[in-house]
């Protein structure tokens, strides 16, 4: 039998690197990407096939996919979207180009990769798109406006997608993990030193109190409350994938259960306070 084959993105570490491991362990034929062909390299070296996709590079998403579909005679089985990162900060401190730049990473690079793979699934006649969102793409939190928005606009638009692809052979689902052990806090640091000037803020004391402590804790600090590693996302992708009929989409780890809950009971402006205590 052919294996069925999956595109993952941001596979260098954390979510997209367990999902790699955990699909090919079951049968999948994983094509692994990363952003940095230094990372790509590693991953060959583990066994994988890995083409380089960089979400702010259109042409690297069309030789990654042409990589692909002449690696498995033109067929796609399932996409993963999961490369993304973080910048930090107040949102009064953020240039709106920092915005731009992280909208072009964590959705218009997605949606166009997307586009790309749906005309081959509909030639097929079969195929799954599966986007990793968040927690954060459920309720927010301060320090995170811009990953936040990010994915609130990715809910939206995978919940759209959902609608309109359901006359067609072709599932569309969302995986909303909360914490999960990854590096995107430390990657996240190069991005905050680039936009933000906190030196100057007037939330400067917020920052010393609170964000500073946590961005350049040693060894990423201590785990967050109910983290998991990315084998737990894995498990809930491994359902999304294979499940006859998958569910619209998968809540990951206790906090995203409990956020998604309370999101739906409370006022607004109560869960605004619990959030706030909670920064």
């Amino acid at each position: 039998m052919t294996r069925p084959s999956i595109l993952i993105t941001g596979c260098s570490s954390g979510i997209g690197a367990a999902a790699a491991r955990g699909l090919r362990a079951r049968g999948w034929r994983v094509f692994a990407s990363c952003r940095r062909e230094e990372d790509c390299a590693r991953m060959r070296l583990m066994g994988f096939e890995s083409p380089r996709i960089d979400y702010a590079d259109e042409a690297s998403m069309q030789a990654a996919l042409t990589e692909v579909l002449a690696a498995t005679g033109g067929t796609i089985d399932a996409l993963y979207n999961n490369g993304a990162h973080a910048v930090p900060g107040a949102l009064e401190d953020l240039p709106t180009q920092a915005l731009r730049e992280i909208y072009e990473v964590n959705l218009f690079g997605w949606h166009t990769l997307t586009r790309l793979v749906i005309p081959v699934m509909r030639a097929q006649g079969h195929g799954r798109i599966i986007n990793c969102s968040s927690v954060l793409g459920i309720v927010p939190m301060p320090w995170r406006g811009a990953y936040v928005s990010t994915k609130h606009a990715l809910e939206g638009l995978t919940d759209v997608l959902r609608i309109e692809m359901s006359d067609t052979p072709i599932k569309v689902i969302l995986i909303e993990p909360g914490p999960i052990t990854s590096r995107i806090r430390a990657n996240s640091v190069a991005h905050f030193e680039k936009w933000v000037d906190w030196q100057v803020s007037p939330r400067r004391a917020q920052y010393e109190g609170s964000l500073l402590k946590r961005l350049y804790a040693p060894s990423g600090g201590r785990p967050d409350t109910f983290e998991l590693p990315g084998s737990a996302v894995t498990e809930k992708l491994i359902l999304a994938l294979e499940s006859d009929h998958p569910a619209p989409r998968y809540y990951v780890t206790t906090a995203t259960h409990i956020m998604g809950t309370l999101r739906r009971l409370l006022p607004t402006r109560l869960l605004d306070r619990l959030i706030a205590r909670a920064r």
